[in-house]
């Protein structure tokens, strides 16, 4: 019996892409809906792989963020998520159809893969973002739910967005809003 055997190949998986999760610091709540795996054997993932002893590894306590107004609050922000939403759906993170049991068929560990890919992609474009890798993991949700936050078109130069579902204003990237300005 080896390890590299197909059968052992997608817990092998599950448990990179858990330890994976644990290096960006999300909460035990969201890495066990990404890969299936159970609270004690996170924890235990978490013991044996991370050094504690160093201070960027803190884990975060609590509930996982799930408010999609924290996308929206400024224009900063909204650029922000938007760059965000283009490179997740440049990867493939974002099923492009909504599905209605999203809460089982998003989160997997093939898409958590696509999502550890496009926010490092993400990082490397947005070095000093707000935006946690626990907000990535909510954003991709959100935006299969599509039910709050939505993929638009800037009115002006067609680039992708995402916008507030219940928006009345036309969507504008944040070029774009600033040109505007200047003109105004």
């Amino acid at each position: 019996m080896r390890i590299t055997d197909d059968r052992y190949s997608r817990d092998r998986q599950r448990y990179d892409l858990a330890v994976r999760f644990i290096r960006y610091q999300a909460r035990t709540q969201t890495i066990r809906s990404w890969t299936g795996l159970t609270e004690d054997r996170i924890r235990k993932l978490y013991r044996t792989y991370i050094d504690t002893s160093e201070s960027e590894n803190l884990r975060h306590r609590g509930k996982s963020p799930n408010q999609s107004s924290f996308f929206t609050r400024s224009y900063q922000r909204k650029h922000e998520t938007s760059v965000l939403g283009s490179v997740l759906c440049i990867f493939g993170a974002v099923p492009p159809n909504a599905s209605h049991d999203f809460e089982r068929t998003v989160p997997s560990v093939a898409r958590g893969e696509l999502l550890c890919e496009a926010f490092e992609m993400y990082r490397s474009v947005q070095p000093a973002s707000i935006i946690t890798f626990e907000h990535a993991a909510y954003l991709v949700i959100a935006l299969a739910r599509g039910d709050e936050l939505r993929y638009g078109f800037c009115c002006d130069c067609g680039s992708l967005v995402v916008v507030d579902r219940l928006s009345l204003r036309n969507p504008r990237c944040h070029p774009c809003r600033l040109q505007a300005l200047v003109h105004w």
